[in-house]
Order: structure tokens, then C-alpha cells, then sequence
């Protein structure tokens, strides 16, 4: 009978629970039949929620795939032998660290995947109590995370049997998804106008802290007289020539342009040519112009992808809200986030934080750190694009530059750090993006020095957190998700 069961919990996380694209377009699917729309319909918003995640998912793609042979060349040309800080390079050093190091197997992962799913859900679905509104469905993040937090256990607690790893740490990630995705919901409607979903992803504690510093920066300058009106990016039109930095399309290739020119020169087409990155007879300048005009050209399909899904989404999800769990939104992946907002924000994010990225690795190499860094482009791109969204739709331009460029100091630090401490490093990868260098270290070191009372006090953080952010405003707490209409109103009103 176990066998049978886990064979079908085997199909559905391969084929569904891992698989964003399919499901976002069951749980639109299952919406729209909970809303007891036609047959036609439900078939419609499946379709159209699954190709446009998918469509996402190429432009994600297309970002990280067109970059990341700069970085493995960075490494290469100047023989770095360092870690990778990206989600799929941690994933990899922890299925080919787990057996040397702890004797155990990646499959376990897989079941506390499934565990703290299922806590996440039961968090959600008793949230009179627990406060939590957000189901976190990113399915191929969960797996990166589900990786590291079985690592990271298993570090502080190397001799604990195989059950109570599972369940220990299936309860603590379940309530970081719940707990982490929860904190986006208030700044996520704020940003969308009620679009209805909620971020599930690496940074989500990173983006809380972006925004409610963004926020204080801006009451700061409003006490100071410094500003009468919001200086958002998308405020401030440039004069003259510098009008066409106006367009977002425009502003990102020049960017772009500049940014990928100095990298792939100081790279040298001598190097590209024997990497099989270009052709012999290919031109280097024309090269380089078509890698940084295509950011451009997969950021516009990224946001087409997430204009195709989320309005299906929003609609569809209702249903669920309505029925199964009562006031409850999903988190999905940040990048549904870039079509709101600045256009122009996501290329400064991005900017900004390989600035400190780049700076910070820079130093690592000039102190001797014992492990040096390779920037990742998930870290570099996907937190600090999105650190610079909520920060600029916050608190303007200032913070939209400043914020991402501290937590590209942040990821490259804490994660030569922790990575060390903790032993990934000499597999090549670790997660790296900002909550695992900065949160996930802070609960690891208080379990490595309390031991099992570590984790009682880990989970009662997390515990007490939704429970702060309701006792700030009780009366819009719920009513944010519920009528977004009604709660905008009563903002306007106080």
C-alpha cells in the first residue's frame, strides 16, 4: 500500500508539484471548477494560465542562459577554482555532498518537500489562528530549498534518524513558506492594485526588508521637506538626448550593452572562439550586441508571460479562496512581479546589485577569503530586480539603487560565510540568494548552538511573525486579500 501511495505522490511531484507551469494551470483548472464555470472555460484558463507560466519560463530561461556562460567564462578565464552562488549549483553540491558527508540520499528530499507542502497548506488552511494566507506553489524553488534545509539539518543535527530529520525540518520549511510568503502578501496587492498573489520564492524576508526600509527612507525625506511628491523611477522624465533612457526597451539594451561590452572584452574573443561561445568567422562586436539586446528581448517575453497567467490566476483562484481554503492567495514566482511597477526598475535592480556583487567578490579575492564566489545570475538578476520593484514602488528611485546593491554585498557575504561554516563550499554551489545568506544562517546558528531547544525557538519565530503583522492592523489584515476594493478605501479614508 506505501508503495502504491508513493509511487503516486512520485508521479504528481515530477509531473505537477515541480512543474510550475502545470500547477498554476491545475490550480486555475480546479478554481475555475470550484466556480462552477463551463466545461469550455476551465479547459480556456488551464490552457491559458499553463503556456502563459510557460512563456515565463522561457524568458527566466533566456535571462539566466544568456548569462551564464559569462560567468562560467569570468571563472575559467582567470582559473578560479570557487563556488557558485545560484540555486542550481547549490541543488547539485547537495546531491553530490549528501552521501560523502552524511551517508544519506537526495530522495529524502523529495518526501520533505512533501511534508512541508502539506504543513504549508494546513498553516493556510487554519489561518484564524495562524494568521497565514499565502500557499507557496513555485515547485522547482521548493525543491532547491528542500535540498539545503535537509543539508542544513543534517549539519546541526548529523546523528538524528531519518523520520525525525523529515519531520523537524518538514514543520520548519513549511512554516518559512507560509511565514515568508505571508510577508509579501501587503506589498504585493499594494504594488499590483489587488492582483490577488503573493511572492514564493529565495528572498522573500529580502523583499519585507526592502520595503519597510524603502518606506522609512521616504518618510525621512518627506520630515526633511526634500520631497512634496513621490520621485519614482517611472516619475522622472529625462531632458533632451537623455529622454530615449525613457523607454524601458531602450534604457535596457544601452544599459545592457555597456554592462555585457566590458565583461566579454576584458574576456577577450580569443577566449569566447576557443569556449565555442562564438563562431571564428562571427563579428565581436555584433556579439556582443545581440547578448545584451537579448536581456532586453527576454525581459519583454517575461513579462508577457506573466500578463498571459495572472489575470487567470487572480480570477480563477477564488474559487479556492472561497471554498477549500478561505481567504487564501498563492505565491508564485517572483518574476510575476516585473510586470508591475517600473519596467525601468528591474534593469537598475539588476545593475546595482552585480555592483555589489562584484565589489564583494572583489574583496574576497584580495583578503584570500578561503572560498571565493562566482556570481550567479539568479541571485544577481531575480533578488535584486525584484528588491529594486518593491523598493521603488515604496520609497522612489534612492532606494530602488541603493537597496539592491547592498543585498549584492549581502549574498556574496553570507553566503562565503555560511557555505564554509557549514561545508557546501567544497562541492561548488550554494543557494546564495538573499534569505539564504542572511535567515537561514541566523535559524542555523541558533539550532547549532541550542540544539533541539534551537529548534523550538526557530519555530516560534516564525510562528510569532503573522501574528505581529495582524496585531499592526487587525481590521485590514484579512480584508486586503478578501476586498482589496474595500481595503483601499479604507486606507484612503485613515
Amino acid at each position: 500500500m506505501l508503495d502504491v501511495l508513493f509511487t503516486i505522490w512520485s508521479y504528481f511531484a515530477d509531473n505537477i508539484l515541480t512543474q510550475p507551469a502545470f500547477l498554476i494551470g491545475f490550480i486555475v483548472l480546479i478554481g475555475y471548477i470550484l466556480l462552477k464555470r463551463p466545461w469550455y472555460d476551465c479547459l480556456a484558463g488551464f490552457l491559458k494560465a499553463t503556456v502563459g507560466y510557460l512563456i515565463l519560463a522561457v524568458g527566466s530561461g533566456g535571462l539566466v542562459n544568456n548569462f551564464r556562460p559569462i560567468l562560467t567564462g569570468l571563472k575559467d578565464r582567470f582559473n578560479l577554482d570557487a563556488m557558485v552562488i545560484d540555486p542550481y549549483f547549490g541543488q547539485n553540491a547537495v546531491d553530490n555532498g549528501l552521501m560523502e558527508t552524511f551517508g544519506r540520499t537526495f530522495g529524502d528530499v523529495m518526501l520533505l518537500l512533501l511534508i512541508a507542502f502539506v504543513m504549508n497548506i494546513l498553516l493556510v488552511r487554519f489561518q484564524k489562528y495562524t494568521k497565514l494566507r499565502a500557499v507557496f506553489t513555485t515547485g522547482n524553488v521548493q525543491i532547491q530549498q528542500a535540498a539545503t534545509a535537509f543539508w542544513i539539518l543534517l549539519f546541526c543535527f548529523p546523528d538524528l534518524g531519518r523520520i525525525p530529520v523529515l519531520l523537524i525540518m518538514g514543520l520548519i520549511l513549511g512554516l518559512y513558506w507560509a511565514v515568508g510568503s505571508n510577508l509579501t502578501v501587503n506589498m504585493t496587492q499594494d504594488l499590483t492594485e489587488g492582483a490577488g498573489f503573493a511572492i514564493a520564492h529565495q528572498q522573500m524576508f529580502g523583499v519585507y526588508l526592502a520595503g519597510r526600509i524603502a518606506e522609512n527612507m521616504r518618510k525621512r525625506e518627506l520630515k526633511k521637506g526634500k520631497v512634496t511628491e513621490s520621485k519614482k523611477i517611472e516619475d522622472i522624465k529625462l531632458p533632451g538626448f537623455l529622454s530615449i533612457f525613457n523607454e524601458n526597451m531602450v534604457a535596457t539594451s544601452i544599459l545592457m550593452l555597456l554592462f555585457f561590452g566590458i565583461i566579454l572584452v576584458v574576456l577577450g574573443q580569443d577566449y569566447l572562439v576557443a569556449g565555442e561561445f562564438m563562431k571564428p568567422d562571427q563579428s565581436f562586436f555584433f556579439y556582443i550586441l545581440t547578448t545584451a539586446l537579448n536581456f532586453a528581448v527576454y525581459l519583454a517575453i517575461l513579462q508577457l508571460g506573466v500578463r498571459t497567467f495572472v489575470s487567470e490566476l487572480t480570477e480563477s483562484f477564488q474559487g479556492i479562496s472561497n471554498t477549500i481554503l478561505p481567504g487564501a492567495v498563492p505565491g508564485i514566482d517572483v518574476a510575476a512581479t516585473f510586470g508591475f511597477g517600473s519596467p525601468n526598475a528591474v534593469t537598475l535592480g539588476f545593475l546595482f546589485g552585480s555592483l555589489g556583487q562584484f565589489l564583494t567578490i572583489g574583496l574576497l579575492i584580495l583578503f584570500n577569503s578561503p572560498t571565493v564566489v562566482i556570481a550567479g545570475f539568479i541571485p544577481l538578476f531575480f533578488d535584486n530586480a525584484v528588491i529594486a520593484v518593491y523598493a521603488n514602488n515604496r520609497g522612489g528611485l534612492k532606494a530602488a539603487c541603493i537597496l539592491p546593491f547592498l543585498s549584492g554585498i549581502i549574498q556574496v557575504l553570507g553566503s562565503a560565510i555560511f557555505a564554509t561554516w557549514i561545508g557546501l563550499s567544497p562541492f561548488g554551489g550554494y543557494l546564495g540568494m538573499f534569505d539564504w545568506a542572511t535567515v537561514w544562517p541566523a535559524f542555523t546558528v541558533i539550532m547549532k548552538v541550542l540544539g533541539y531547544a534551537g529548534i523550538v525557538v526557530v519555530v516560534l519565530l516564525l510562528v510569532i511573525i503573522p501574528q505581529l503583522q495582524y496585531k499592526r492592523d487587525p481590521e485590514n489584515y484579512f480584508l486586503i486579500v478578501n476586498d482589496y476594493d474595500k481595503y483601499s478605501e479604507n486606507k484612503e479614508n485613515n
